[in-house]
């Protein structure tokens, strides 16, 4: 089953090479609503019909068509060469995954969820974020490692957690988490073109949540550039970024924020890394105020990061303490009513946009 390795198949994969498309393009209208399973799925189908170099492997991706149904119909399209069913080995097919895109080919390498790729950390890690420095750029490793991630629902701490802040700390790796249909499709494909490995975190809980997408964004040269993140609602009196399932909050949280005659600029990140400090920063020195919103651990996560960067390049533009809202620093209870409130609530990010507005009183000041 491992044939796409072979030098055959490698020699002829090597015939077919095709440059990264460009990212960055306008936007039309939205003409109709796609789930993101459905995004993630046209986008690893056209890029497989596109490079034959690409082929997708992990656990249950094939005959069972995904544990989440993202490669639903591309074994039949393919075949057991190009969307290959591993045993439940995650350091073992990651390990192969990373030695085949050694050798040119572009693999994308699904969990089946996130918390399993502790098994093949190694493999991603120092296998693949760094052997391009390490072989003085001699080595490239375009590979993807995709899946869900972040806190789930009802399956406890070993197996709801977000992981964006763990790869994201590490250099060589490339971290993606999309929101919409449009950040799936556009980013997915992005990962797949790039020459680096890509962290590509998903989120089980949207897979079935349907967004309105443009005719350009279902084109099959739609791409998003890697670095950028997107401003999801123009706001003037307070920024708010977000990532994954967390953009839906916040947008959440501007609606209502907005009934009490405050406007909050919503900013969805969609890459952890690279970081875009600049949209970040410039939102920031326009409304002066600033929260960051993750499902992670408080400490040392990506929300940590964003206000290390605020207070670098534009402290002086601060009109109120930075406020930060992320999942408490516990593991992930298992019971309902626990796990609620160790998660970010739409009403959390109110709170403390209010706070920030100076339109409530301090945590401080109550206790």
């Amino acid at each position: 089953m491992w044939g796409i390795i072979s030098q055959k198949g490698l020699g002829q994969s090597l015939q077919h090479l095709r440059p990264s498309a460009s990212a960055g393009r306008g936007f039309a209208s939205a003409t109709k609503g796609m789930m993101v399973r459905e995004a993630l799925n046209s986008a690893l189908d056209e890029e497989m019909s596109a490079d034959p170099k690409v082929f997708l492997m992990g656990e249950e991706v094939g005959e069972y068509q995904g544990a989440y149904k993202v490669s639903k119909g591309l074994l039949d399209k393919y075949g057991p060469e190009r969307v290959v069913d591993t045993p439940i080995t995650e350091a073992g097919f990651t390990g192969i995954g990373v030695g085949a895109a050694y050798y040119g080919l572009k693999p994308i390498v699904e969990f089946m969820t996130f918390n399993f790729s502790m098994q093949a950390i190694d493999h991603i890690i120092n296998s693949a974020a760094k052997t391009n420095y390490m072989s003085a750029g001699q080595i490239c490793v375009p590979i993807v490692f995709r899946g869900p991630n972040g806190v789930a629902a009802g399956v406890g701490a070993q197996h709801s957690q977000c992981y964006a802040a763990w790869y994201a700390s590490c250099p060589g790796l490339k971290v993606l988490s999309p929101y919409s249909s449009e950040d799936s499709r556009g980013l997915l494909k992005a990962a797949i073109r790039d020459p680096d490995p890509v962290v590509f975190l998903e989120n089980e809980l949207l897979y079935g949540e349907s967004f309105p997408v443009s005719d350009e964004v279902l084109d099959s040269s739609f791409c998003l550039p890697i670095g950028k993140a997107k401003i999801e609602r123009e706001g003037k009196d307070v920024t708010i970024t977000a990532f994954s399932k967390m953009v839906g909050y916040a947008l959440k949280a501007a609606g209502t924020l907005e009934k009490e005659g405050i406007s909050a600029e919503v900013i969805n990140l969609r890459s952890i890394r690279p970081l875009d400090r600049a949209t970040i920063n410039s939102s920031v020195r326009k409304t002066n105020r600033l929260v960051t919103v993750e499902e992670g651990f408080p400490q040392h996560g990506v929300g940590a990061e964003i206000c290390t960067s605020v207070v670098e390049d534009s402290f002086g533009y601060l009109d109120a303490p930075v406020e930060r809202i992320s999942g408490a620093d516990v593991p992930m209870p298992y019971a309902a009513n626990l796990e609620r409130i160790a998660v970010p609530q739409v009403e959390d990010i109110v709170r403390a946009a209010k706070r920030a507005c100076y339109r409530s009183v301090p945590m401080a000041a109550t206790a």
